[in-house]
């Protein structure tokens, strides 16, 4: 059994993306190198093109994995980074592939960010509403702005939300193309995405070190994102397209770890737990990521503790 836990809109002129998905400005359809597609909804955020984003980069291969100490973490895989300096702290297996489960999560967010405003209005396909087992409580038909599904795919882990903003924005094949553009570009070599939502396929996989160079672009790029993830509770208030929603974050990590900013938790037989955590402390950043934990968050605060003891440089 997998268990995860982890409209209208105003029309716009025909966009291109060859990279990935463009990152839009108010009011326009930009356009970049590559094949077209057909047109999306109006986007609403500022352009970053690639020449002006700075791709994170851990340099791994030079870290000494001889010298770090034996933490006894339980993940299969685990990373430890500066967020501000990029420097290695602890790495165990950085780039084993391993199924993410809901971390998966973090890729649909970007994309339907990317996409589109995030006021833009979208219904609820049947097979959203279907999707199991974590949910918001989506009911097809409803409709439900961008913002409110982020919450709820980013809160309550809701495979349904998650799936609503893959199917509602653009047909959900374009979607997922959109998320493989999109680590092509970000230069993520262990990841393959096959699901918005995350659920057991051998098709879906990524590693500890894809995932945070995903998670610093976050960090650095999308700040809306980065702080729907470190919300603990949200109410969507009733409209007459849906009723009223409470979003709760399943990341307890916010809860026990002092500093804690986020970001994402994830759970599937398969891929066990999973973590992305952020923490300030200081006026120092950190970024871990965790694959395959029974106690991720007991490896968690033991590997965060052990990154905020090392030097600052």
């Amino acid at each position: 059994m997998t268990v995860g836990c982890g409209v209208a809109v105003r029309a716009a002129a025909p966009i291109t993306v060859g990279w990935l998905t463009p990152r839009p400005a108010p009011g326009v359809g930009p356009k970049l190198a590559g094949p077209a597609i057909a047109p999306l909804p109006a986007p609403a955020r500022p352009i970053l093109l690639p020449r002006e984003e700075a791709i994170p980069t851990f340099d791994v291969a030079a870290f000494n994995v001889a010298v770090e100490p034996d933490l006894a973490l339980h993940a299969k895989s685990a990373v430890l980074f500066d967020l501000d300096s990029n420097r290695v702290l602890w790495v165990k297996q950085a780039h084993l592939r391993r199924p993410p489960a809901s971390l998966t999560k973090l890729m649909t967010a970007v994309i339907a960010s990317d996409l589109t405003s995030l006021d833009t209005r979208v219904t609820v396909t049947g097979e959203a509403a279907a999707a199991e087992p974590s949910r918001m409580g989506l009911l097809a038909g409803q409709t439900l702005t961008v913002r409110e599904l982020l919450y709820g795919a980013l809160l309550n882990s809701g495979n349904d939300a998650a799936f609503a903003l893959a199917d509602g924005i653009v047909p959900l094949d374009r979607f997922l193309s959109l998320m493989n553009r999109k680590a092509s570009y970000l230069h993520l070599r262990d990841t393959h995405f096959s699901t918005p939502n995350g659920l057991t396929d051998p098709a879906n996989y990524t590693s500890a070190y894809d995932l945070a160079v995903l998670s610093a672009y976050v960090a650095r790029n999308y700040p809306e994102l980065v702080a729907i993830a470190a919300t603990r509770d949200h109410v969507i208030p009733a409209a007459d397209t849906h009723p009223a929603f409470f979003p709760h974050n399943l990341n307890h990590f916010l809860d026990v770890y002092p500093g804690a900013t986020g970001l994402k938790t994830g759970f599937t037989d398969d891929a066990g737990g999973c973590l992305i955590a952020t923490a300030l402390r200081g006026g120092r950043r950190l970024l871990l990521v965790l694959l395959g934990s029974d106690i991720m968050f007991g490896d968690g605060v033991k590997l965060m503790d052990y990154g905020f003891g090392t030097p600052q440089h």
